[in-house]
C-alpha cells in the first residue's frame, strides 16, 4: 500500500458535517468524526441491536485512524522510547511507511505487540516508587487507534460521577463536586483506596466486561494481547497474569470500564460517590450511611477480585478532613481547602533543588526557573484557602535571599538586614511570581 503524503487534504473541523448529513451532537464533538459519522453515530445515540458492536477492527486499521493516532503519539519528541529504542522523533520521520505496515499487520492478523519497558518513578511525598510501563511507539499508535474506535461505545453509558480520563472532564470538575456536596451538608466521608488497582485487575473479568458491549473477536483479541504483553525489567522479561500497565494509552479506559459497575451500583443505592480513576470518595450525611456505603464497596471489590487498602481506607468526618486529588478538605464554619501535605512537600522539594546557595546562574535565570514551578503549582492549587500562599512566598524569597547573601560572602539563611537589602519589591522588580498577589487578583473580580 502506498499513499501520497506530499499534499495531505486540509484538516476538517471536528464539528463539521458533510452536505446532507445531520448536525453532529455536541456531546460527541470529541469523537473522531471520520469514524463516528452517519449510521455509526446514529447507532451510538440510539443504541445497537442486542447492545453489542460488531465489525470494528476495520475502523482501527483504517489509514486515517492510524495516521491521526501516530501524529498524536509523536506530538512530544521528548517522550521515552520503548524496548526497540525508537523515539517519537524517529518514528515521525517515517510515519507513512510505519502506519502502512501496521495497517497490513492488523488487517491480516500478524500484528503482535512488543514487550513493555518497566521503569519506576517516585511517588510524590513518599519513599515508595510507582511502576510505569513504556510501550514502543508502534504499540502506542495501535492503542491510540483502538481507543479512538471503542471509547465512545463505553463513554455513552459511563456514570455521571466518574471524572478520570474522560473527554471534557477534569480533576477540577471532581473537586468542585466534592466541595458542593460538603456545602450541602454531607459530613461523613468514605475515603477509599484500592490497593495496587491497575496491577490487580483480573484479565478474564475485564475482557468479559468489554465483551458485554463489543463482539468483534479481533478487537477483543487485540485487547487481550495488550493485557498479556511481556514486561522487560532490566535484563529479564516476564508476562503479567493480571493488571493493565500504567503508562499504556488504553489502560485508563480499561480501568474505567472495570469500575463502571461499582459507579452504577453506588448511584442506584443513592450514595454520593465522586471517582477519578481509582481514587474515590463517598460523601454521606450520617455515620450510619457511611458505614453502609463502605460495607457495600467492600463486598463489591471482593467479588471483583480487588482489594481495599487496609490502612488507607477509612470513614472520615468533616472536622478532621480528608485528602482527594491533591487537596485536603476540611469543613468548619466554612469549607476549607488546602494542598495536602504531600503536595506541599513536593513543591518545596522542587524549589529547594532550584535554589541552592551555590547556584551560580544569574538571579533572573534562577527566578525564571522558579516561576515555572510556581505558576504550574498555582494553576492547580489556586482554589486553596488564601492563608496557604503567603507562607510559600516568604519561604521562596528566603531561599533567594540566601543565594544573594552567600554571594556577599555571608553564611546561613537570608535574614535580618537581608530583608532591607533585598525587600519584597526587589524580587517583584525581577519578575518573581507572587502566589499571594495572583490569588488576590484571581478572586478580586468576583468580589466586585
Amino acid at each position: 500500500m502506498t499513499r501520497n503524503t506530499e499534499h495531505p487534504p486540509p484538516a476538517v473541523p471536528q464539528g463539521a458535517t458533510r452536505s446532507g448529513e445531520a448536525p453532529r451532537p455536541q456531546k460527541w464533538a470529541w469523537a473522531k468524526p471520520w469514524i463516528w459519522k452517519g449510521r455509526m453515530l446514529s447507532a451510538l445515540e440510539t443504541g445497537v441491536k442486542g447492545g453489542r458492536w460488531y465489525s470494528l477492527i476495520d475502523k482501527v486499521y483504517a489509514s486515517r485512524t492510524l495516521q491521526e493516532a501516530a501524529r498524536w503519539v509523536t506530538r512530544d519528541p521528548h517522550k521515552a522510547a520503548g524496548v526497540d529504542h525508537v523515539t517519537p522523533e524517529q518514528y515521525a520521520k517515517r510515519m507513512s511507511e510505519e502506519t502502512d505496515k501496521l495497517a497490513e499487520q492488523l488487517q491480516d492478523g500478524t500484528y503482535r505487540p512488543q514487550a513493555i519497558r518497566r521503569v519506576y518513578i517516585p511517588k510524590p511525598g513518599s519513599q515508595e516508587k510507582r511502576p510505569l510501563g513504556i510501550p514502543t511507539i508502534r504499540d502506542r499508535v495501535v492503542q491510540a487507534a483502538l481507543r479512538y474506535v471503542i471509547e465512545p461505545i463505553f463513554e455513552r453509558d459511563f456514570a455521571e460521577h466518574s471524572y478520570g480520563f474522560r473527554p471534557g472532564r477534569s480533576t477540577k470538575d471532581a473537586l468542585r463536586r466534592v466541595d458542593k456536596l460538603l456545602k450541602e451538608g454531607y459530613r461523613y466521608i468514605v475515603d477509599a483506596d484500592l490497593k495496587s488497582y491497575f496491577d490487580t485487575i483480573p484479565h478474564d473479568r475485564l475482557l468479559a466486561r468489554v465483551g458485554q458491549k463489543i463482539s468483534d473477536g479481533r478487537i477483543l483479541g487485540l485487547i487481550k494481547m495488550f493485557l498479556e504483553q511481556g514486561v522487560m525489567e532490566g535484563l529479564s522479561t516476564w508476562t503479567p497474569e493480571e493488571g493493565t500497565p500504567q503508562g499504556a494509552i488504553i489502560s485508563p479506559l480499561l480501568a474505567n470500564i472495570y469500575l463502571d459497575p461499582l459507579d452504577h451500583l453506588m448511584a442506584e443505592k443513592g450514595f454520593q460517590m465522586v471517582r477519578y480513576a481509582d481514587d474515590f470518595v463517598i460523601l454521606c450525611r450520617t455515620r450510619e450511611e457511611a458505614e453502609q456505603a463502605l460495607a457495600l464497596v467492600r463486598q463489591w471489590t471482593e467479588e471483583a477480585g480487588l482489594q481495599l487498602h487496609p490502612t488507607k481506607t477509612r470513614i472520615a468526618t468533616h472536622e478532621e478532613g480528608f485528602d482527594f486529588l491533591g487537596y485536603h478538605f476540611r469543613l468548619g464554619k466554612r469549607a476549607y481547602r488546602f494542598p495536602r501535605e504531600k503536595s506541599l512537600k513536593k513543591v518545596y522539594d522542587t524549589i529547594r533543588a532550584k535554589t541552592r546557595r551555590t547556584d551560580g546562574r544569574p538571579l533572573t535565570e534562577i527566578i525564571a526557573d522558579v516561576n515555572r514551578t510556581l505558576r504550574g503549582w498555582f494553576e492547580y492549587y489556586k482554589h486553596s484557602t488564601k492563608t496557604v500562599f503567603p507562607k510559600i512566598d516568604q519561604w521562596v524569597r528566603m531561599r533567594l535571599r540566601s543565594i544573594l547573601r552567600r554571594r556577599r560572602k555571608g553564611k546561613g539563611r537570608g535574614r535580618g538586614r537581608d530583608h532591607l537589602r533585598w525587600p519584597n519589591a526587589f524580587f517583584s522588580a525581577h519578575g518573581l511570581f507572587d502566589l499571594t498577589t495572583a490569588h488576590s487578583e484571581l478572586w478580586q473580580p468576583s468580589r466586585r
